[in-house]
């Protein structure tokens, strides 16, 4: 993409992102996206092909923004499941900062139709910091290899998945982000037992 291509796709997504935080998934309408990020709908769509491309592509950035931050400042933990539950905790608390990003989030996790691996991406990162191998990105050089078949990313895997409930109960009322913290301790410590 050219610059100017770039900074309007990132134009775009700050616009449905900010629609988002307003409204939910529901106030991301293609339309209004395209009148207040000042491009015509055809080239809306040619960036992005459907409203679900244009929910990973937010919670994609809000991601890039956790990563960010845990770089700048990592985990300080003693053991693999305290750095991997200090990931989660702040993907939470940052999530709950913008609840209706955070549904988008679940949405797109849950019930997208479009490709997406964003959940991957999540557990790369868990097990980059659980494993004390945050140099990079996962895929950048630095970075860390991650073997996705191997037991232990597979455990970290799970732990994710109990997040990504635990992340839903939450949004539902039903949890604190105290009582979730409880909870992803001791899935934690049982799960990365012997890392």
């Amino acid at each position: 993409m050219s610059r100017s291509q770039t900074q309007r796709r990132k134009r775009i997504v700050q616009t449905a992102a900010a629609l988002a935080v307003r409204g939910g998934v529901e106030a991301m309408q293609m339309r209004s996206v395209a009148e207040r990020a000042g491009v015509a709908l055809g080239t809306l769509y040619r960036y992005f092909p459907s409203k679900m491309d244009l929910v990973v592509a937010v919670v994609t950035e809000e991601l890039d923004l956790l990563e960010g931050g845990i770089v700048r400042r990592p985990p300080t933990a003693d053991t693999p499941a305290g750095r991997a539950v200090d990931v989660l905790l702040r993907a939470t608390r940052g999530l709950m900062r913008e609840p209706e990003l955070a549904d988008a989030l679940v949405r797109s996790l849950i019930m997208a139709d479009v490709k997406i691996e964003l959940d991957v991406r999540i557990s790369d990162l868990v097990w980059r910091v659980a494993t004390g191998n945050l140099e990079g990105a996962a895929g950048e050089e630095g970075g860390g290899e991650v073997d996705r078949d191997g037991t232990g990313y597979v455990l970290v895997g799970s732990l994710t998945s109990v997040w990504i409930f635990e992340l839903v109960e939450v949004l539902k009322g039903r949890r604190g982000v105290e009582e979730v913290e409880r909870r992803l301790h001791t899935a934690a410590e049982r799960l990365l037992a012997d890392f």
